[in-house]
């Protein structure tokens, strides 16, 4: 029986961050972690890639661009929706989180998932570097480890 595991290892790979700028209070620092961990895990700050979008809704839409160019290994997401006193807040998460769902099946790539959907600033502070981590951080490895995992599996394929 063979056994496979991904490990956060970028070395060699190339990755683009997608943030959105809604909330930049909150998603420079979720940016600024998922940044970090790709390049304290291997890869070159020459091949990682940060793209600006005005909101979480552009998310998926960007990432199915980037998916679309086959030049990266893995993406990672990251963004604030932070509930507010209507229901855009259900509208805006529930879409983007499905959008970035979809476009990782339909073009077989990892994306890791950074986007925060919290009930407070204060929620969303804690998981931008604060007491709950930097779920941008999170996101980056679990796109280190995805990209890793699929390129062995590929290599298994083949042998």
């Amino acid at each position: 029986m063979a056994e496979f595991n991904g490990t956060p290892n970028g070395e060699g790979r190339r990755y683009a961050v997608i943030a959105s700028r809604f909330n930049h209070q909150i998603t420079s620092k979720l940016a600024d972690g998922a940044m970090d961990a790709l390049v304290r895990h291997g890869a070159s700050s020459d091949d990682v890639d940060l793209v600006w979008v005005p909101g979480a809704w552009e998310l998926p839409y960007a990432a199915r661009r980037l998916a679309a160019t086959e030049r990266y290994n893995a993406l990672v997401v990251v963004g604030a929706v932070i509930r507010g006193e209507t229901p855009h807040f259900d509208f805006v998460a529930n879409a983007a989180s499905r959008g970035l769902a979809d476009a990782s099946t339909e073009y077989e790539i990892p994306i890791g998932f950074g986007l925060l959907t919290t009930d407070t600033v204060e929620q969303a502070e804690a998981r931008a570097g604060g007491d709950h981590g930097n779920k941008g951080w999170d996101a980056a490895i679990a796109a280190l480890e995805m990209s890793d995992l699929f390129e062995r599996l590929d290599g298994a394929d083949e042998g």
